[in-house]
């Protein structure tokens, strides 16, 4: 009879502890990648046992907690305003490096330390990337903080110019780079050749710099159905002063019709930059970072490491949105977009996967269980009572 009351107190440890789960599950509703633990029961046998009447069987001995597992069910991906804000869309996990250490998460805030490391905020947990033989590594953004100027060398025109102007067509604002990134501002003025000895169709470009410096004057012709000859489509212009030498490309949609004093010639492509400096940071479309300058060129760094765990139970979930592994022989290391893992998105973060319905419907469970069972002892202590007064009555 004595063994009823430890049952009964079995029932209500496993169901205090049981509470103690979902209480967890249900506080951290708004917890950034937060997963929900299950809450399970299992019974507990005693050994084999032979009571007088001869019968042997196995004797129950109450209730405890089932092995609790996470639930790795995705939360909702909630939009941000931070480019350094991630998530993913499928089932993979960020991997973070500290020292000889490893955590992952679903999810996080991102910044860039003073050493240039991309760290979850608030940590020292460096974010992996995949270095060129899929090895996952950290690294700095100090060493791509520049970006080096690119000599220009190519112009492409496009439009009409028009066949029947009576004044020189002007084409300004065409931004040069030499090779140490120093900008020069040309203007290119075409206008009709009406010599004697001229060709039909034939213009003089004169191009010169912003400080009206003449750089060259060269010929281009059109044929009779107004479209450009192949053979002056290209005319290289050389700045001795500078040192530029860029060749005007006239041969991607230039034509030459009447447009009267109308005419639509522009510079649609100027290949060239100057020097860039760090302006943003981010990760693309392919789940890689990639730094932005301000001279409008882009640089990727490397793709975001994702593991995939064949097993999430080897995962224990750790205090900030982190999860450590138990096993890490039994995982994947792989880039954003595999299948396997999902796509990183950027300006996202995953909220916690708590859903209340279940939480208070297995709070209602648990607290009709944590009653029965203090029911038993009450009853058992009843019956030891009158087990005791039996003594009395004789």
């Amino acid at each position: 009879m004595f063994g009823s009351i430890y049952i009964g107190l079995s029932g209500l440890a496993a169901y205090s502890r049981g509470l103690q789960q979902i209480s967890n599950n249900v506080a951290n509703l708004n917890s950034q990648g937060f997963k929900e633990s299950t809450v399970t029961f299992e019974n507990v046998l005693g050994a084999n046992s032979r009571s007088r009447n001869g019968y042997a069987g196995t004797a129950g001995n109450g209730v405890r907690n089932g092995e609790s597992r996470l639930d790795f069910a995705q939360g909702e991906l909630r939009q941000t305003d931070r480019d350094l804000d991630l998530a993913i869309q499928g089932e993979g996990l960020l991997m973070l490096i500290r020292g000889d250490k490893v955590a992952y998460t679903r999810t996080g805030s991102f910044e860039v330390d003073k050493s240039g490391f991309i760290v979850l905020s608030g940590t020292e947990y460096r974010l992996a990337t995949l270095n060129d033989a899929g090895r996952p590594q950290t690294l700095s953004v100090d060493l791509s903080r520049t970006s080096a100027p690119k000599a220009t060398t190519k112009v492409a025109f496009t439009d009409n110019l028009s066949s029947s102007a009576t004044k020189p067509v002007t084409v300004g604002g065409i931004d040069v780079f030499d090779a140490t990134g120093a900008k020069h501002v040309w203007q290119a003025v075409f206008t009709k050749d009406v010599s004697a000895n001229a060709a039909t169709g034939s213009w003089n470009v004169a191009v010169t710099d912003d400080k009206g410096a003449a750089i060259g004057t060269q010929t281009l012709r059109f044929g009779t159905g107004g479209s450009v000859d192949p053979t002056a489509a290209t005319l290289t212009f050389s700045d001795s002063v500078s040192g530029a030498s860029v060749a005007f490309d006239f041969s991607q949609g230039v034509t030459s019709f009447s447009g009267g004093d109308v005419s639509t010639l522009r510079a649609s492509a100027v290949d060239g930059y100057g020097q860039g400096t760090f302006t943003s940071l981010g990760v693309n479309g392919q789940g890689q970072l990639e730094i932005g300058y301000s001279n409008e060129q882009k640089q990727q760094l490397g793709s975001i490491a994702i593991v995939d765990f064949r097993d999430t139970a080897q995962l224990s979930q750790q205090a900030g949105g982190l999860f450590t592994a138990l096993d890490t022989s039994q995982r994947d290391i792989l880039p954003s977009g595999d299948v396997r893992v999902g796509k990183v998105q950027s300006r996202r973060l995953e909220a916690s996967n708590v859903d209340l319905t279940v939480e208070f419907s297995d709070l209602i469970l648990v607290q009709r269980g944590f009653q029965a069972s203090s029911q038993i002892i009450s009853v058992t202590n009843d019956m030891i009572q009158q087990l005791f007064g039996i003594r009395g009555q004789s």
